[in-house]
């Protein structure tokens, strides 16, 4: 009987005191690749109790010149474990700003934080050639997709007009820097044309995108 309560208490030491887990946390440059040196992170454990849900700081820092860190986290059972990256100032796009252990984020041990600074975009689009009610314009926008353009890639339908139809932004709106996919159907005399282009931003860069069809 003595020999099962010490075999117990072992093992419930050993699990109690949990695995260690080495992790590596980068952040950088959605559109650029470059690293983001000097963002804060912060490792938290969370479990739930009688009282709620209870938050312990594991880790906190600052990304080194490279844009990374390497933690060793004692990773307990019953404890959920997230790891947070502050995002620069003027972002417009991050990736995940908050990601957990053993997600689809954590590729053995290394967690990603993608941001981009925010751009600006203004549409000046005019049918200059209109032949009645019946032409239609669409505009789609594919976002960042590898693979740029094609005929056959699903993009979201942004501006759609019938007839002679001119559109002009009343004021620019924050997109994010780097690469950004268009397509536009263009109707008319029951034909349909398409055609793509592709705008490039810096940050902080304002463009107008003019369309005459």
């Amino acid at each position: 009987m003595k020999n099962i309560f010490l075999l117990t208490l072992i093992i419930f030491v050993f699990s109690s005191c949990g695995k260690t887990k080495e992790v590596k946390i980068i952040a950088k440059n959605a559109a650029t690749g470059l690293p983001y040196a000097g963002l804060e992170y912060v490792v938290v454990s969370s479990r739930t109790t009688a009282n709620g849900e209870k938050y312990r700081t594991e880790a906190s820092g600052t990304l080194n010149s490279n844009g990374e860190a390497m933690v060793s986290i004692k990773q307990k059972s019953g404890r959920t474990y997230s790891i947070r990256v502050v995002e620069p100032d003027n972002t417009c796009y991050n990736k995940q700003i908050t990601q957990f252990f053993d997600s689809p984020f954590d590729v053995n041990g290394t967690f990603t934080f993608e941001f981009a600074e925010c751009a600006f975009l203004k549409f000046n689009i005019n049918n200059i050639n209109c032949q009645g009610p019946s032409d239609n314009f669409k505009l789609f926008y594919f976002g960042r997709q590898v693979g740029g353009q094609g005929p056959n890639l699903i993009g979201a339908l942004s501006i759609e007009g019938n007839g002679c139809y001119n559109f002009l932004s009343t004021d620019f709106s924050q997109v994010p820097e780097g690469e950004m996919y268009w397509k536009w159907e263009v109707t008319r005399l029951g034909v349909t044309t398409t055609y793509f282009d592709t705008l490039f931003f810096l940050p902080s860069e304002q463009k107008t995108f003019t369309i005459d069809y």
